[in-house]
């Protein structure tokens, strides 16, 4: 790791001397226009807050099985996995209910968002993703509750329509792509009809995973505890340990998935489009692969534990306006539905019983957004609905005898509803040629009801739980930009998340001995945010972005100790657990800095590089105390070739160790699946490359972690791929 680290700042030092036979002049990425940060186009120059973009070039290169893979390619990204099918981002140290997924302009976080780690990212498509972008920091100004460590806007592909002389446009792409380390099987179509007013997108992708095999080169003995010895078979009508005949493959991992993408787009005028857009993400059962590794005694403690398919339903009709007018110069109103069902199903070795426990959430929104160019100042204004219904239900099956039971569910039986409700306004106020002040304000109102209708399962000492909240956030930024070369950023913000149904009401056996209980007196949590940023352009060959920031956490929610009905312990699913709840902590910070690199040592030749440091603590009588979700030092170091023809990179992921002293025990970390001293430092070694045979035909081969090294990225229960070789086979009609 220190090797790495040594290597990366050797480049940012010499790279500048580098004297190339051919060279271009770097172009500074500043003028690249950005959606994200203000929900409208606007250039990154203009724009105090670090912003990551990832386009539909560097998607097709990168080839990531899923979205979560394509967020971790970056560099500036962690994500814990708790399965195959998993993927939980972790942006400054903020994850899972604490940062906002948005595709398309809809907000993905639903009122049962939970806080510890969030696999909803791999509903989304990358296959159809024109851009994606990541704000970092604080973005409740524009996105409201949620997005304290970050937002990541997914932007999909958008029909075509006829142009010019044209009076019919076609356009489409298919690849197919095979994967040794999971043996991934990934085929998928898209293609776009259109005239000069209408214009369709169809898109269908599938995939299927068989088991997971991990990496077989091991540092040492700790990360033996990884290997897969046994898994359970029911032979004869009883659970059996069977010995797995090849320790690196993680059996029980596998699953499929297909998702499908309808976009309809009129152009009424050239100031008025309509757009409707059709999300259908489902898979096959996603088998929890941390917790079918559970010991108990001499075996394991669950025969069957698994999601069950995943469905997330998305269906939004967007309104696009533009011309200069005394309200506006552009806007965009976005009336959306989502319908999201998800289960959790659990039986433990040696018991008939399995419990069957399933959510369905139906979310309808509301996003009006307008932008008004004024002489040296750029309004943006808006308001935002969103209304969340969520049922959750319950049964017992036992397998043996097919007899069904009652089940206590996972949230209130009663049902519960969120309303939240939102108005902003931002200016972005041009001084002079070199500086530019940005600020912004929004007022959010968040209610929420859950009902506890029935008590036969607990006793809860409450009939209701009734929460309305109100926020004001803010941010004042400062950009001066002294010559073309130099960049300077200083940015204020305020962000808050209040409590959602998952925080305030659920009920949920932890994998660690812990039984999580409903708490109806939790507040909102606020984050205030500072951060300095600096980019300089050397001698137009060598670009460095550098940031540091530091925020400061109130009534921070974390699990905590707790009691219900006076008691510290309640026998749980026929075991003795510890009660704990989601509690406000005093207050908490996050400090860190990350590095940005990309150096020009050719015409064909880039060296880039992204390094991340977090460190978060939460205050307390005795001293500072390690706050969850916070990971270790980690980055990614590439040099790439770019041909005509041929674009290729060899390119390594790294990460720091995470000692078992910085985890926060028995919360977020998962310390249970870590080694004894906790998570080892790990790097791959890794190489792709693509070749265009013609305009329509391109050949992707990658090898990644060559080396096998075995390793887990922090807080996840099941291992990296070892050794994997990628082919793809992409055809553009």
């Amino acid at each position: 790791m220190k090797n790495h680290i040594l290597l990366l700042f050797t480049m940012l030092l010499f790279s500048p001397l580098v004297k190339a036979q051919e060279t271009d002049t770097l172009k500074h990425n500043f003028n690249e226009v950005v959606i994200s940060a203000s929900k409208f186009e606007e250039k990154k120059y203009d724009i105090p807050q670090p912003v990551q973009s990832i386009t539909l070039k560097q998607i097709e290169q990168t080839n990531a099985q899923n979205a979560g893979d394509l967020l971790v390619s970056t560099g500036t990204v962690l994500t814990q996995k708790s399965q195959a099918g998993g993927g939980s981002p972790i942006i400054r140290g903020f994850e899972a209910n604490k940062v906002l997924i948005v595709v398309d302009g809809v907000r993905m976080n639903n009122a049962i968002f939970r806080g510890g780690h969030l696999q909803n990212v791999m509903t989304i498509d990358n296959s159809m993703l024109e851009r994606a972008e990541i704000v970092f920091g604080p973005g409740s100004v524009v996105y409201g509750s949620d997005a304290l460590g970050g937002v990541m806007h997914f932007h999909t592909k958008k029909p075509v329509f006829a142009e010019g002389e044209e009076t019919f446009a076609f356009k489409g792409s298919a690849y197919t792509r095979y994967a040794t380390a999971n043996h991934e099987k990934t085929g998928h179509l898209d293609f776009s009809l259109g005239g000069k007013k209408f214009a369709s997108l169809t898109s269908f992708t599938y995939s299927d995973f068989d088991d997971m095999r991990q990496g077989n080169i091991r540092k040492d003995s700790l990360s033996d505890v990884w290997k897969r010895r046994y898994y359970v078979q029911r032979i004869n009508g009883a659970d059996v340990l069977v010995a797995n005949d090849d320790l690196n493959i993680q059996k029980f991992s596998g699953y499929s998935q297909y998702d499908i993408l309808q976009k309809f787009s009129f152009r009424q005028s050239d100031k008025v489009t309509h757009n409707l857009n059709f999300q259908f993400s489902n898979s096959s059962n996603l088998p929890r692969y941390d917790r079918l590794t559970d010991p108990k005694g001499a075996g394991l403690g669950n025969a069957e534990w698994y999601y069950g398919p995943q469905q997330r339903l998305m269906g939004s009709y967007r309104l696009d306006l533009s011309g200069e007018n005394a309200l506006y110069s552009n806007a965009q109103v976005i009336l959306a539905y989502q319908d999201i069902k998800e289960s959790r199903n659990q039986r433990k070795f040696g018991n008939d019983n399995l419990a069957h426990r399933s959510e369905h959430v139906s979310v309808y929104s509301l996003n009006a957004d307008f932008k008004k160019n004024l002489e040296k100042h750029t309004v943006k204004y808006g308001v935002e609905v969103t209304y969340n219904n969520v049922v959750s239900t319950a049964e017992n099956e036992n397998i043996a005898t097919g007899e069904i039971t009652p089940l206590d569910t996972r949230y209130p039986n009663g049902g519960s509803t969120q309303l939240s409700a939102a108005a902003y306004i931002t200016d972005s106020w041009k001084l002079s040629e070199k500086s530019r002040i940005s600020t912004g304000l929004r007022y959010s109102h968040v209610g929420l009801n859950c009902s506890f209708s029935d008590k036969t399962f607990f006793p809860f000492p409450f009939n209701e739980a009734k929460q309305n909240n109100d926020a004001l956030t803010g941010n004042i930024g400062y950009i001066f930009s002294p010559g073309k070369d130099w960049h300077f950023s200083l940015l204020g913000s305020t962000g808050f998340r209040s409590p959602n149904v998952d925080d305030m009401a659920k009920v949920f056996e932890s994998g660690n001995g812990t039984l999580v209980v409903p708490n109806p007196e939790l507040k909102a949590e606020y984050v205030y945010n500072g951060e300095l940023g600096i980019s300089k352009v050397i001698v137009g060959k060598v670009k460095v972005e550098a940031s540091a920031w530091y925020s400061y956490i109130t009534n921070a929610i974390v699990t905590k100790p707790f009691t219900l009905n006076g008691e510290e312990t309640i026998v749980f699913n026929g075991d003795t657990s510890a009660v704990v709840a989601s509690q406000n902590a005093q207050t908490a910070f996050i400090t860190g800095a990350s590095a940005n690199m990309e150096a020009h040592l050719t015409k064909w030749l880039v060296l880039n590089s992204a390094l991340t440091y977090t460190y978060g603590r939460i205050f307390s009588d005795t001293g500072h105390v390690p706050l969850d979700h916070i990971p270790p030092i980690f980055g990614r170091t590439g040099i790439q070739l770019n041909f005509k023809k041929l674009n290729a990179e060899v390119y390594a992921f790294y990460n720091g160790e995470k000692k078992l002293a910085d985890y926060r025990l028995g919360a977020e970390d998962n310390e249970v699946y870590a080694t004894a001293a906790g998570m080892p430092v790990w790097w791959t070694l890794n190489a792709r490359a693509g070749y265009k045979f013609s305009q329509n035909v391109t050949l992707q081969l990658a090898l990644e972690n060559i080396l096998d090294a075995n390793y887990r990225v922090f807080a996840s229960g099941i291992s990296s791929p070892g050794r994997n070789f990628i082919a793809t086979l992409r055809v553009n009609l």
